[in-house]
């Protein structure tokens, strides 16, 4: 043998040794195409933090920005004959109501609503009857 088959013959064997050592080397615990999805997937969960976030601050800046709502008022005609559910919507009280509210609310109510200043005649008369209503004075709605 010669000095050239002798270090073809030490090459092999260290090839041999080397993929031997490769083949019982611990792995890694994650394969490479995990370990190029988990910053992929932690840069989605940001961003979609990050929208979130800023839906919630334009969100919340509009809300600001909107007008006050107005309360909403009784709608619709009179019945014939006034109900006590109808009186508390027409002085937007409770039908249970203390008389101390309703008589507030009567006021509130009728000095927007009074004849002497610009007022309609029907609508105090209404309002006068709703108060009575709730009262118990009666109700009748009739001044005579």
């Amino acid at each position: 043998m010669g000095k050239q088959s002798q270090l073809a013959f030490a090459r092999i064997y260290r090839m041999k040794v080397l993929f031997r050592a490769s083949m019982t080397a611990p792995r890694h615990r994650n394969p490479p195409t995990q370990q190029m999805t988990t910053p992929i997937i932690a840069g989605a969960g940001v961003a979609a933090l990050a929208l979130t976030g800023r839906a919630a601050i334009l969100s919340f800046e509009a809300w600001r920005r909107a007008p006050p709502r107005m309360r909403k008022f009784y709608e619709g005609g009179f019945d014939p004959e006034m109900t006590k559910r109808e009186a508390a919507l027409i002085l937007g009280v409770r039908e249970s109501a203390a008389k101390d509210k309703v008589l507030a609310a009567h006021r509130k109510v009728m000095i927007a609503n009074h004849p002497d200043a610009g007022g309609s005649d029907y609508i105090a008369t209404k309002i006068n009857e709703a108060k009575a209503k709730l009262i118990k004075k009666g109700g009748s709605g009739s001044p005579f």
